[in-house]
């Protein structure tokens, strides 16, 4: 048995090395690659996931799967070998049923799809992306089909956020927006915040500087890693936990997106960096669900960064790194300023309490595509009318609609989104665990001292990587599984206090 598991242990090292590389060439095709090289890269992100497909579903892998299962079940639940071969059996059993044909076809569309994309929504071209969509809705319908399942974008959730499913989802979803229309209603009748204070021509590398030296003292380590400008930003693993990169964008004009992007990536990176690196080469070696990783990006970038304490500690450097510009913005102001929630067209860019509106819309729409009660034609359309109806506001074009997310032109249509609130949801209930363990976290913050808080994030979350479930992780930490009511308590409790609700 000790034989077969250094075997498997070898073979899943082939894998992830190869999966790695092409994560590395995502990378380069996101943030420096010239345009000219769109097709090429397809090709060479194609072979390489039929590859690692191939090398992870072959004959010798299930057959080395049959003879250790029964031994893993004789081994400690919480043993790294048991997980290893109860993790590794069931993606194995689920990726099996994926032809490599369809892997190799699906890597080569995301990257000719992404690449339109790019060109697409600066043009306000829906028209030209429209195609690619339909592709990747086929391709998430084929996706679902390869699987039993009772709704068809069960499979398609569970790709992502395993052991969740339609209806479970919709529960939750549910209750946030019964909360939150209203409470979005009752906060934008009253006087809007003024955020002019964030407003402000400011030098791009000083802005990104400034970032890196809030996420630095948050936990994320740089010499582990790096930040590079893209379109959309995201956190991507190239290797081990010696290399987990971060991305931001820069907005002229507004402090905002490279320094709340950079927090939120930061959230990702530290969860990866922080994964046991006994884990490391196998698939372990990763966050536990979509879901359990935005937890992490929105309780960093929402939760403690958009905090009183935060900025207790870094409202004095940010007027230090930035002579002049913040001058006479006090505390209370700039708190007030980057918590300032308004009816608007931008998920990326929502506010908390609107934040969710974004993800359930989307959400809902992945869902009726797939059902085929929406067509891909119809679909700028149905997002102005949903726009109106749950937030007030309507984008005057696609670019600002249904073209703002990169998620549905990188692959397939199905379990791109619910990530993002179920993220929010249990961002908060671990907060609020933390809490309990160390109520003198908020303190320490405004002190600039961060290593309590991660401390614990360690301990509880990332070093387990995905050797139990999301919500297995999150019933350890915090007593239960996912529930609403702590995230609802949080954003009553913090925005009454602002807007004096």
């Amino acid at each position: 048995m000790e034989e077969k598991l250094r075997r498997l242990r070898e073979i899943l090292r082939e894998v992830y090395a190869l999966r790695r590389s092409a994560a590395l060439l995502w990378w380069d095709q996101a943030t420096k690659m010239p345009p000219g090289g769109a097709a090429g890269r397809g090709e060479q992100l194609a072979t390489l996931g039929r590859l690692a497909h191939e090398r992870f579903t072959s004959e010798e892998v299930g057959e080395l799967l049959e003879a250790l299962a029964p031994v893993a079940k004789e081994m400690p639940y919480d043993s790294d070998e048991a997980a290893l071969i109860r993790v590794t059996k069931r993606l194995y059993e689920r990726e099996t049923r994926k032809p490599a044909e369809f892997v190799a076809r699906l890597a080569r569309h995301t990257s000719e799809s992404y690449a339109v994309w790019r060109r697409a929504r600066p043009e306000n071209d829906f028209v030209a992306v429209a195609p690619y969509l339909e592709r990747s809705l086929e391709l998430g319908r084929e996706l679902a089909g390869f699987y039993e399942h009772e709704h068809i974008a069960d499979p398609l959730i569970a790709e992502s956020d395993y052991g969740m499913n339609t209806k479970r989802v919709r529960k939750l979803f549910s209750e946030l927006r019964e909360a939150l229309v209203p409470l979005v209603a009752e906060i934008t009748e009253k006087p809007p915040v003024d955020d002019s204070c964030l407003l402000k021509e400011l030098p791009a590398q000083e802005q990104l500087a400034f970032a890196a030296e809030m996420v630095s003292h948050f936990g994320y380590d740089f010499s582990s890693g790096r930040q590079d400008l893209t379109a959309h930003p995201f956190a991507v693993k190239v290797s081990t936990p010696q290399d987990v990169r971060i991305t931001t964008r820069i907005r002229p004009g507004d402090l905002r997106d490279p320094l709340f992007s950079t927090l939120h990536e930061a959230g990702h990176g530290m969860y990866e960096q922080g994964i046991d690196q006994n884990l490391a080469w196998t698939p372990l070696d990763r966050g536990a669900s979509a879901g359990l990783h935005e937890s992490q990006s929105r309780l960093w970038e929402n939760v403690v960064g958009r905090s009183r304490e935060c900025w207790e500690h870094f409202l004095p450097r940010l007027k230090e790194r930035f002579p002049g510009h913040f001058d006479g913005v006090s505390l209370e102001e700039f708190h007030r300023a980057i918590n300032k929630v308004e009816r608007s067209l931008i998920r990326t860019d929502a506010d908390e309490v609107t934040y969710n509106l974004h993800v359930i819309l989307r959400f809902d729409f992945e869902v009726a595509m797939l059902e085929g009660d929406l067509e891909v034609r119809d679909l700028p359309e149905a997002w102005r009318g949903r726009m109106r109806e749950d937030l007030g506001i309507e984008p005057p074009d696609d670019r600002d609609g249904v073209l703002q997310d990169a998620h549905w032109y990188d692959g397939i249509v199905g379990g791109k989104f619910q990530g993002y609130s179920l993220g929010n949801i249990m961002g908060a209930q671990l907060y609020a665990a933390a809490l309990e363990a160390h109520p003198e976290v908020p303190e320490e913050i405004s002190r600039g001292n961060f290593g309590t808080l991660h401390g614990w994030l360690k301990e509880n979350v990332y070093r387990h990587g995905s050797k139990y479930t999301s919500e297995e992780i999150l019933e350890h930490a915090t007593g239960s599984g996912i529930t609403t009511e702590p995230y609802l308590e949080y954003l009553r409790g913090k925005y009454t206090e602002i807007y004096d609700l």
